[in-house]
Protein backbone atom coordinates (compact mmCIF):
# COMPACT_ATOMS: atom_id res chain seq x y z
CA UNK A 1 0.00 0.00 0.00
CA UNK A 2 1.48 3.35 -1.05
CA UNK A 3 1.45 6.62 0.86
CA UNK A 4 -1.47 8.00 -1.12
CA UNK A 5 -3.60 4.99 -0.21
CA UNK A 6 -2.47 5.31 3.41
CA UNK A 7 -3.70 8.90 3.55
CA UNK A 8 -7.03 7.90 2.06
CA UNK A 9 -7.38 5.20 4.68
CA UNK A 10 -6.56 7.58 7.51
CA UNK A 11 -9.13 10.02 6.12
CA UNK A 12 -11.70 7.24 6.28
CA UNK A 13 -10.61 6.39 9.82
CA UNK A 14 -10.98 9.99 10.96
CA UNK A 15 -14.32 10.25 9.19
CA UNK A 16 -15.78 7.24 10.99
CA UNK A 17 -14.23 8.36 14.25
CA UNK A 18 -15.56 11.89 13.95
CA UNK A 19 -19.15 10.94 13.18
CA UNK A 20 -19.10 8.59 16.16
CA UNK A 21 -17.75 10.88 18.85
CA UNK A 22 -17.22 14.55 18.07
CA UNK A 23 -18.64 18.09 18.00
CA UNK A 24 -22.22 19.29 18.67
CA UNK A 25 -24.75 16.76 17.43
CA UNK A 26 -28.48 16.24 17.94
CA UNK A 27 -29.29 13.67 20.67
CA UNK A 28 -32.43 11.54 20.61
CA UNK A 29 -33.48 8.74 22.94
CA UNK A 30 -32.84 9.82 26.54
CA UNK A 31 -35.46 12.57 26.90
CA UNK A 32 -33.88 15.42 28.91
CA UNK A 33 -31.29 13.28 30.67
CA UNK A 34 -27.61 14.04 30.22
CA UNK A 35 -26.30 11.62 27.64
CA UNK A 36 -23.13 10.38 26.07
CA UNK A 37 -22.62 7.72 23.44
CA UNK A 38 -20.07 5.00 23.87
CA UNK A 39 -17.99 5.11 20.71
CA UNK A 40 -14.99 3.42 19.17
CA UNK A 41 -12.01 4.65 17.22
CA UNK A 42 -12.76 2.65 14.09
CA UNK A 43 -9.97 1.66 11.73
CA UNK A 44 -9.61 0.05 8.36
CA UNK A 45 -8.59 -3.36 7.11
CA UNK A 46 -5.42 -4.16 5.22
CA UNK A 47 -7.07 -6.48 2.72
CA UNK A 48 -9.19 -5.63 -0.31
CA UNK A 49 -11.52 -8.57 0.27
CA UNK A 50 -14.13 -9.18 2.92
CA UNK A 51 -12.02 -11.42 5.13
CA UNK A 52 -11.67 -10.14 8.70
CA UNK A 53 -8.40 -8.44 9.60
CA UNK A 54 -7.52 -10.05 12.94
CA UNK A 55 -6.07 -8.11 15.85
CA UNK A 56 -6.66 -10.80 18.44
CA UNK A 57 -7.18 -14.55 18.73
CA UNK A 58 -10.82 -15.44 18.28
CA UNK A 59 -12.18 -18.21 20.44
CA UNK A 60 -15.85 -19.12 20.60
CA UNK A 61 -16.64 -19.64 24.27
CA UNK A 62 -19.85 -21.62 23.84
CA UNK A 63 -21.67 -23.69 21.24
CA UNK A 64 -25.27 -22.86 20.38
CA UNK A 65 -27.60 -25.65 21.39
CA UNK A 66 -28.55 -27.71 18.34
CA UNK A 67 -31.96 -28.64 19.71
CA UNK A 68 -33.24 -25.05 19.85
CA UNK A 69 -35.44 -24.06 16.95
CA UNK A 70 -34.17 -21.08 14.90
CA UNK A 71 -35.93 -17.81 15.64
CA UNK A 72 -37.40 -15.94 12.69
CA UNK A 73 -39.00 -12.53 12.31
CA UNK A 74 -37.87 -9.34 14.01
CA UNK A 75 -39.31 -8.53 17.42
CA UNK A 76 -39.75 -4.83 16.71
CA UNK A 77 -43.10 -4.08 15.05
CA UNK A 78 -41.69 -3.25 11.60
CA UNK A 79 -44.64 -2.77 9.21
CA UNK A 80 -42.73 -4.00 6.17
CA UNK A 81 -40.50 -0.93 5.74
CA UNK A 82 -37.38 -1.12 3.55
CA UNK A 83 -34.21 0.88 4.37
CA UNK A 84 -32.73 3.24 1.75
CA UNK A 85 -30.74 1.48 -0.98
CA UNK A 86 -27.66 3.69 -0.46
CA UNK A 87 -27.47 3.00 3.27
CA UNK A 88 -24.42 1.31 4.85
CA UNK A 89 -24.80 -0.02 8.42
CA UNK A 90 -21.60 -0.63 10.39
CA UNK A 91 -21.34 -2.02 13.91
CA UNK A 92 -18.53 -0.44 15.95
CA UNK A 93 -17.65 -2.86 18.75
CA UNK A 94 -15.52 -2.65 21.88
CA UNK A 95 -14.36 -6.06 23.12
CA UNK A 96 -13.16 -6.95 26.61
CA UNK A 97 -11.00 -9.78 25.22
CA UNK A 98 -8.08 -10.79 27.42
CA UNK A 99 -5.63 -13.75 27.25
CA UNK A 100 -7.04 -17.06 28.53
CA UNK A 101 -10.50 -15.58 28.81
CA UNK A 102 -13.66 -15.30 26.77
CA UNK A 103 -14.82 -11.92 25.64
CA UNK A 104 -17.91 -9.79 25.37
CA UNK A 105 -18.66 -6.75 23.27
CA UNK A 106 -19.46 -4.22 25.96
CA UNK A 107 -19.57 -1.43 23.37
CA UNK A 108 -22.14 -1.80 20.58
CA UNK A 109 -22.65 1.26 18.40
CA UNK A 110 -24.43 1.18 15.06
CA UNK A 111 -23.26 3.74 12.48
CA UNK A 112 -25.79 4.09 9.66
CA UNK A 113 -24.42 6.08 6.72
CA UNK A 114 -26.64 7.27 3.88
CA UNK A 115 -24.23 7.85 1.01
CA UNK A 116 -26.81 9.47 -1.28
CA UNK A 117 -27.99 12.04 1.26
CA UNK A 118 -24.61 12.37 3.05
CA UNK A 119 -26.15 11.83 6.48
CA UNK A 120 -25.24 9.67 9.46
CA UNK A 121 -27.44 8.20 12.19
CA UNK A 122 -26.04 6.47 15.27
CA UNK A 123 -27.71 4.06 17.70
CA UNK A 124 -26.07 2.94 20.97
CA UNK A 125 -27.14 -0.40 22.46
CA UNK A 126 -26.63 -1.03 26.20
CA UNK A 127 -24.56 -4.14 26.87
CA UNK A 128 -27.07 -5.66 29.34
CA UNK A 129 -29.99 -5.57 26.91
CA UNK A 130 -31.80 -8.90 27.30
CA UNK A 131 -32.52 -10.19 23.78
CA UNK A 132 -33.27 -13.36 21.86
CA UNK A 133 -30.06 -14.77 20.38
CA UNK A 134 -30.90 -17.23 17.59
CA UNK A 135 -30.02 -20.75 18.71
CA UNK A 136 -29.21 -19.55 22.25
CA UNK A 137 -32.60 -18.20 23.34
CA UNK A 138 -32.45 -15.19 25.73
CA UNK A 139 -29.13 -13.66 26.82
CA UNK A 140 -27.42 -10.30 27.15
CA UNK A 141 -26.71 -8.77 23.77
CA UNK A 142 -23.00 -8.44 24.59
CA UNK A 143 -22.59 -12.24 24.70
CA UNK A 144 -23.58 -12.91 21.08
CA UNK A 145 -20.04 -12.50 19.66
CA UNK A 146 -18.67 -14.94 22.22
CA UNK A 147 -21.21 -17.57 21.22
CA UNK A 148 -20.88 -17.31 17.46
CA UNK A 149 -18.74 -14.41 16.30
CA UNK A 150 -19.95 -11.54 14.16
CA UNK A 151 -22.44 -13.67 12.14
CA UNK A 152 -24.40 -14.42 15.31
CA UNK A 153 -24.31 -10.82 16.54
CA UNK A 154 -25.45 -9.70 13.09
CA UNK A 155 -28.40 -12.12 13.12
CA UNK A 156 -29.23 -11.09 16.70
CA UNK A 157 -29.45 -7.41 15.75
CA UNK A 158 -31.48 -8.20 12.64
CA UNK A 159 -33.82 -10.55 14.49
CA UNK A 160 -34.54 -8.31 17.49
CA UNK A 161 -34.44 -4.88 15.88
CA UNK A 162 -35.04 -5.29 12.12
CA UNK A 163 -31.74 -3.58 11.32
CA UNK A 164 -29.73 -5.02 8.40
CA UNK A 165 -26.00 -5.04 9.26
CA UNK A 166 -23.36 -4.78 6.53
CA UNK A 167 -19.98 -4.65 8.32
CA UNK A 168 -18.29 -4.48 11.69
CA UNK A 169 -15.18 -2.89 13.19
CA UNK A 170 -13.90 -4.01 16.60
CA UNK A 171 -11.11 -3.06 18.98
CA UNK A 172 -10.18 -4.26 22.48
CA UNK A 173 -8.79 -2.77 25.69
CA UNK A 174 -5.16 -3.20 24.67
CA UNK A 175 -5.73 -1.44 21.36
CA UNK A 176 -7.55 1.39 23.11
CA UNK A 177 -4.72 1.94 25.64
CA UNK A 178 -2.04 1.66 22.97
CA UNK A 179 -3.61 4.32 20.75
CA UNK A 180 -3.90 6.84 23.59
CA UNK A 181 -0.38 6.21 24.93
CA UNK A 182 1.18 6.44 21.48
CA UNK A 183 -0.46 9.84 21.06
CA UNK A 184 1.07 10.96 24.37
CA UNK A 185 -2.15 10.89 26.41
CA UNK A 186 -5.27 13.03 26.05
CA UNK A 187 -6.99 15.91 27.81
CA UNK A 188 -10.70 15.69 28.59
CA UNK A 189 -13.36 17.79 30.25
CA UNK A 190 -15.15 15.68 32.86
CA UNK A 191 -18.63 17.09 33.38
CA UNK A 192 -19.07 15.19 36.66
CA UNK A 193 -16.89 13.58 39.31
CA UNK A 194 -16.16 9.85 39.10
CA UNK A 195 -14.50 8.04 42.02
CA UNK A 196 -13.75 4.32 42.18
CA UNK A 197 -11.05 1.76 42.92
CA UNK A 198 -8.40 1.61 40.19
CA UNK A 199 -5.71 -1.01 39.61
CA UNK A 200 -3.14 0.71 37.42
CA UNK A 201 0.34 -0.65 36.68
CA UNK A 202 1.85 2.30 38.54
CA UNK A 203 -0.80 2.52 41.27
CA UNK A 204 -2.10 -0.86 42.45
CA UNK A 205 -5.24 -0.88 44.55
CA UNK A 206 -5.56 2.89 44.47
CA UNK A 207 -8.63 5.09 44.63
CA UNK A 208 -8.94 7.26 41.52
CA UNK A 209 -10.96 10.45 41.23
CA UNK A 210 -11.58 12.29 37.96
CA UNK A 211 -13.43 15.59 37.53
CA UNK A 212 -15.29 17.70 37.41
CA UNK A 213 -13.19 19.86 35.09
CA UNK A 214 -10.15 19.45 32.86
CA UNK A 215 -8.10 16.26 33.31
CA UNK A 216 -5.12 14.60 31.63
CA UNK A 217 -5.39 10.84 31.04
CA UNK A 218 -2.88 8.25 29.89
CA UNK A 219 -4.09 5.02 28.29
CA UNK A 220 -4.61 3.08 31.53
CA UNK A 221 -6.40 5.92 33.31
CA UNK A 222 -8.59 6.59 30.27
CA UNK A 223 -9.62 2.93 30.14
CA UNK A 224 -10.41 2.96 33.87
CA UNK A 225 -12.46 6.12 33.43
CA UNK A 226 -14.49 4.61 30.61
CA UNK A 227 -15.04 1.25 32.32
CA UNK A 228 -15.49 2.28 35.98
CA UNK A 229 -18.81 0.85 37.14
CA UNK A 230 -18.86 0.10 40.86
CA UNK A 231 -19.89 3.62 41.88
CA UNK A 232 -21.97 4.41 38.77
CA UNK A 233 -23.96 2.66 36.04
CA UNK A 234 -23.78 1.77 32.36
CA UNK A 235 -25.67 4.85 31.26
CA UNK A 236 -23.12 7.04 33.07
CA UNK A 237 -20.34 5.07 31.37
CA UNK A 238 -21.63 6.21 28.00
CA UNK A 239 -21.16 9.85 29.07
CA UNK A 240 -17.60 9.21 30.23
CA UNK A 241 -16.71 7.33 27.08
CA UNK A 242 -18.00 10.25 25.03
CA UNK A 243 -15.69 12.61 26.92
CA UNK A 244 -12.68 10.34 26.38
CA UNK A 245 -13.30 9.86 22.68
CA UNK A 246 -13.76 13.59 22.13
CA UNK A 247 -10.45 14.14 23.91
CA UNK A 248 -8.82 11.53 21.70
CA UNK A 249 -10.15 13.20 18.57
CA UNK A 250 -8.89 16.63 19.66
CA UNK A 251 -5.44 15.17 20.31
CA UNK A 252 -5.33 13.57 16.89
CA UNK A 253 -6.28 16.83 15.23
CA UNK A 254 -3.60 18.71 17.17
CA UNK A 255 -1.01 16.28 15.80
CA UNK A 256 -2.09 16.82 12.19
CA UNK A 257 -3.31 13.26 11.80
CA UNK A 258 -3.74 13.31 8.04
CA UNK A 259 -0.17 14.51 7.47
CA UNK A 260 1.06 11.70 9.75
CA UNK A 261 -1.10 9.13 7.99
CA UNK A 262 1.49 6.35 7.52
CA UNK A 263 2.54 6.47 11.19
CA UNK A 264 -1.00 6.48 12.53
CA UNK A 265 -2.14 3.88 10.02
CA UNK A 266 0.48 1.43 11.31
CA UNK A 267 -0.71 2.08 14.86
CA UNK A 268 -4.43 1.69 14.21
CA UNK A 269 -4.36 -1.26 11.83
CA UNK A 270 -2.86 -3.52 14.50
CA UNK A 271 -5.60 -2.57 16.96
CA UNK A 272 -8.75 -3.10 14.91
CA UNK A 273 -10.53 -6.06 13.33
CA UNK A 274 -12.92 -5.52 10.44
CA UNK A 275 -14.61 -7.32 7.54
CA UNK A 276 -15.07 -4.11 5.56
CA UNK A 277 -13.48 -4.03 2.11
CA UNK A 278 -10.99 -1.35 1.08
CA UNK A 279 -13.24 -0.12 -1.76
CA UNK A 280 -16.23 0.36 0.53
CA UNK A 281 -14.16 2.40 2.96
CA UNK A 282 -12.97 4.68 0.21
CA UNK A 283 -16.56 5.25 -0.94
CA UNK A 284 -17.26 6.77 2.47
CA UNK A 285 -14.37 9.22 2.13
CA UNK A 286 -16.14 10.90 -0.78
CA UNK A 287 -18.99 12.12 1.42
CA UNK A 288 -16.82 12.92 4.45
CA UNK A 289 -16.27 16.66 3.70
CA UNK A 290 -20.02 17.28 3.36
CA UNK A 291 -20.82 15.56 6.66
CA UNK A 292 -17.95 17.06 8.62
CA UNK A 293 -18.85 20.58 7.52
CA UNK A 294 -22.45 20.31 8.73
CA UNK A 295 -23.13 18.68 12.10
CA UNK A 296 -26.88 18.79 11.40
CA UNK A 297 -26.24 15.83 9.12
CA UNK A 298 -25.34 13.63 12.10
CA UNK A 299 -27.91 12.45 14.64
CA UNK A 300 -27.33 10.24 17.69
CA UNK A 301 -30.00 7.94 19.04
CA UNK A 302 -29.83 5.90 22.24
CA UNK A 303 -31.61 2.89 23.62
CA UNK A 304 -31.62 4.29 27.13
CA UNK A 305 -33.63 4.31 30.37
CA UNK A 306 -36.80 5.39 28.60
CA UNK A 307 -36.77 2.36 26.30
CA UNK A 308 -35.86 -0.39 28.79
CA UNK A 309 -36.96 -1.82 32.14
CA UNK A 310 -34.51 -3.03 34.79
CA UNK A 311 -35.07 -6.68 35.68
CA UNK A 312 -33.47 -9.39 37.82
CA UNK A 313 -33.31 -12.88 36.29
CA UNK A 314 -34.78 -15.17 39.02
CA UNK A 315 -32.61 -18.19 38.19
CA UNK A 316 -29.28 -16.35 38.30
CA UNK A 317 -29.91 -13.06 40.09
CA UNK A 318 -28.43 -11.21 37.10
CA UNK A 319 -29.45 -7.61 36.51
CA UNK A 320 -30.49 -7.05 32.91
CA UNK A 321 -32.43 -4.54 30.82
CA UNK A 322 -35.66 -5.69 29.22
CA UNK A 323 -36.31 -3.94 25.90
CA UNK A 324 -39.56 -2.17 25.20
CA UNK A 325 -39.72 -3.05 21.52
CA UNK A 326 -42.47 -0.58 20.69
CA UNK A 327 -40.43 2.36 22.02
CA UNK A 328 -37.20 1.04 20.48
CA UNK A 329 -38.95 0.74 17.14
CA UNK A 330 -39.69 4.48 17.24
CA UNK A 331 -35.92 5.09 17.34
CA UNK A 332 -35.13 2.53 14.65
CA UNK A 333 -37.89 3.84 12.40
CA UNK A 334 -36.32 7.30 12.41
CA UNK A 335 -32.66 6.29 12.37
CA UNK A 336 -32.70 3.39 9.90
CA UNK A 337 -35.91 3.68 7.86
CA UNK A 338 -36.03 7.50 7.88
CA UNK A 339 -39.76 7.48 8.63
Amino acid sequence: MNKKENKLLITAILFLFLIACSIPIRWIGFSDKETGGLQLLADLGKNTNNEPTPFQPFKITATPASNIEPISGALVPNPGLIPPSDQVNILLLGSDWRPNSGYRTDVILLVSINKKESTVNLISFPRDLWVEIPGIQHERINTAMGYGGFPLLKSTIEHNFAIPIDYYMMTNFYGFESIIDTLGGIEIFASQNTEDRCDLSYQHGAWCSIGPGDEFLDGELALWYVRSRYTSNDFDRTRRAQEVMEGLFRKMMSLDAVARAPELYNLFISSVETDMAFEEMLSLVIIAPTILSDTERVTRYFIGPDQVTSHVIPSSGANVLLPNYDLIWEIIRKAIYLQ
